[in-house]
């Protein structure tokens, strides 16, 4: 593509020093003009900056990118957003009019499949029942038996960017992994390493059921109190996707009776209220919303954004762009 882009950074000043290190800056700024918007959620001045405007950059807080904020964006084509989900700000508008959208998502799919298997980990050994117990002055109370990773079956809810990380890490330790995901066919999951089986089964024979579906309408309580029930005594279930996944009241209730475990870093209710149930349970572990944080993360996102803004403008393949029947399917 001839010539120097315009850039509007439509961001917050931390959510720029936290994502768009010295590098990714200097290679937006080699490529054109950046003109920095210091509140992504101020429509007026979005749309003010938007005449001549090659590219946007959007970020947390994004403003929805309707037909009035867009009606004066002559020469847009691109929006890059240097975070996960755009269902919030993405409308059809943008489709219309032909304009194009990638997102950095991907730079957070490695640390929270980590936070994942670490969760995994803690819950087949006991040892947040262990932390729980020791912080009360206890020593080697009862606990449920606790259990190797590669002697367990793990049942993994949707193979998504995140869940696609989360399995490569439990194939790669040894652990058996089965997944339930409509999307996932039987030759995907063979290339996987993994099975491919209903969600039933997977519930019934799984020693540790981790969630990465999307955020979907069919995905409202995806697990119930009927789905849980199904789970084998001395069971977990990691959760951290979004707590739309799980019906929390049925949650709540089979985790008082401590027939199973959780580790969950999602909430209805965000942050989680000082007087919120899980708080008290010994075989929960929480952590609050957290698992993406890591600084390797953020900065990825702002390389990742600053990649695909460099493709766009040499004429290449965008390497994460979104179209409007992907984002049908997505969280």
């Amino acid at each position: 593509m001839a010539g120097k882009l315009r850039i509007v950074l439509a961001a917050t000043p931390s959510f720029r020093e936290m994502v768009f290190g010295a590098t990714s800056v200097a290679r937006l700024e080699a490529l054109g003009d950046v003109v920095v918007l210091d509140e992504p959620g101020d429509a007026e001045a979005l749309t003010a900056a938007l005449p001549g405007t090659d590219v946007l950059i959007t970020s947390w807080g994004a403003t929805p990118l309707t037909a009035a904020v867009l009606g004066k964006a002559d020469r847009l084509r691109l929006v890059a957003h240097s975070a996960s989900s755009v269902k919030h700000f993405v409308t059809g508008e943008m489709f219309r009019r032909g304009v194009r959208i990638t997102q950095a998502g991907q730079a957070m799919a490695e640390p929270v499949a980590e936070v994942s298997l670490a969760f995994t980990l803690t819950l087949l050994h006991r040892i947040h029942r262990f932390d729980h117990q020791m912080h009360d002055g206890a020593w080697r109370d009862t606990v449920p038996p606790q259990h190797g990773l590669t002697a367990s079956r793990i049942g993994v809810v949707g193979a998504s960017r995140t869940g696609l990380e989360y399995i490569r890490m439990l194939v790669a330790l040894g652990a058996e992994t089965v997944v339930y995901d409509p999307y996932l066919t039987d030759d995907g999951a063979a290339r996987l390493g993994v099975q491919r089986i209903d969600l039933d089964e997977l519930l019934r024979t799984s020693r540790v059921v981790a969630l990465h579906a999307p955020t979907l309408p069919e995905t409202h309580h995806l697990i119930g109190a009927r789905e849980l029930a199904l789970m084998p005594d001395g069971s977990s279930l990691v959760n951290t996707a979004r707590s739309w996944l799980i019906d929390s009241d049925a949650l709540v209730a089979e985790l008082r009776s401590g027939r199973i475990d959780a580790a969950l870093d999602v909430f209805d209710e965000e942050p989680l209220p000082s007087d919120s149930p899980y708080r008290g349970l010994p075989n929960v572990l929480l952590t609050p919303h957290q698992a993406a944080a890591t600084v390797e993360c953020y900065l990825g996102m702002g390389d990742i954004t600053a990649g695909e803004i460099e493709r766009y403008a040499a004429g290449e393949p965008l390497q994460y762009e979104l179209t409007e029947a992907a984002l049908a399917r997505m969280g």
